[in-house]
């Protein structure tokens, strides 16, 4: 690992740590309370009034979405897929794999973190309830919501991208980011800061010693070797 590699994981990782503790240490998390109150407000207080808005939180909120959201990362690694010869098509494969390894185990230990809270929609009082509203089951309420898994999933997709394939899918994958990420804070199962504190901080921390280093390559290698199927590599 180069040195400017070993650079670039210890400011990602003040970074992270920075930006979890400036959220975390201050009494009543400090100013991220507020935003995260006005930014809650300011869509719960038009979901009567915005009947568009009160619809389109309600189907981008719906489980089913979920899967809208994979058939954009699905498409953009089609993309990729097509173009690409019988090995490495083998190798993209073995890439995805790797991502979901790492999303899984990153997944797991952001959720030591000593936090946990209600969503927005359980923490105030007489707000108003997508699913109430609608009749449509939208995930609109989560018991623990920090920190956000689905965003972090996304953010996790987006390093992928930006670590083995180009700039120009890095940039894609943001916006599907924001897209799929924005519509739970948007309903209220989400605060704010679960997703741009803790979804992001878990991610610098963990996706720099994940990607930085040699250790996604040697997942990526030892996958790509042992795969079962053909155009195995010669031993």
């Amino acid at each position: 690992m180069t040195t400017n590699r070993l650079l670039t994981i210890l400011v990602l990782n003040v970074l992270g740590f920075a930006l979890f503790f400036s959220w975390y240490l201050p009494v009543n998390h400090g100013f991220w309370f507020q935003l995260d109150k006005n930014i809650f407000y300011w869509f719960n207080d038009r979901l009567l009034t915005n009947k568009p808005l009160l619809w389109l939180l309600a189907v981008t909120n719906f489980r089913a979405f979920d899967g809208i959201s994979l058939l954009a990362m699905g498409g953009l690694y089609l993309h990729f897929w097509r173009r690409e010869t019988p090995p490495g098509r083998r190798r993209l494969l073995a890439i995805g794999i790797a991502m979901l390894i790492c999303a899984v185990v990153l997944n797991q230990l952001g959720h030591l973190i000593p936090v946990s809270h209600p969503s927005p929609t359980k923490f105030f009082p007489d707000v108003n309830h997508v699913t109430k509203l609608t009749g449509i089951p939208a995930k609109d309420a989560s018991a623990d919501s920090f920190p956000g898994d689905h965003g972090m999933m996304l953010m996790i997709f987006a390093c992928f991208m930006l670590r083995y394939f180009t700039r120009r899918a890095f940039m894609i994958a943001v916006a599907i980011v924001i897209v799929f990420a924005s519509p739970r804070i948007m309903i209220g199962a989400h605060w704010f800061t679960d997703v741009v504190v803790g979804s992001l901080s878990v991610v610098l921390v963990g996706m720099s010693w994940c990607l930085l280093t040699p250790i996604s390559d040697y997942l990526v290698n030892a996958l790509y070797r042992h795969l079962p199927g053909k155009y195995k590599p010669a031993k």
